[in-house]
């Protein structure tokens, strides 16, 4: 069996068509590219695909400071979804960098996030 994209590993996350994912992903990794620094964004870019590693790269600008309700504003509307939307899409994002970038780098990355987003990362626990 074919290994699947970063999308559509994306797409079963969230549980969105890929033709959904597609644009949630490019959406979040946008965004987050403008919340780390450029030093963080770019030791994540050469673990994505190579159609998605450009969306990681940033001028040598500083990060801007914005929360987990900016975050998934600008998710929802640069993907065109809602808010509840853009929280799968960030979850999913989130979760699948986690497993092709490796923990400590994407650790790293990630405390530069509040501890809410962080939390996005984190698999949701399964009930009883």
């Amino acid at each position: 069996m074919a290994e699947l994209t970063f999308v559509d590993k994306v797409a079963a996350r969230a549980g969105v068509p890929p033709e959904q994912a597609g644009p949630l992903t490019e959406a979040v990794l946008r965004t987050l590219t403008e919340r780390l620094s450029g030093g963080e964004a770019a030791a994540l870019a050469p673990h994505l695909a190579a159609e998605l590693s450009p969306l990681l790269v940033k001028a040598a600008e500083p990060p801007e400071a914005f929360g987990y309700d900016e975050f998934l504003r600008r998710v929802a509307e640069r993907a065109g979804t809602d808010r509840p939307g853009a929280e799968r899409g960030v979850r999913a994002v989130l979760q699948t960098m986690h497993r092709v970038v490796g923990h400590r780098e994407f650790e790293d990355a990630l405390s530069q996030l509040p501890a809410d987003l962080r939390a996005l990362a984190q698999p949701l626990p399964h009930g009883p």
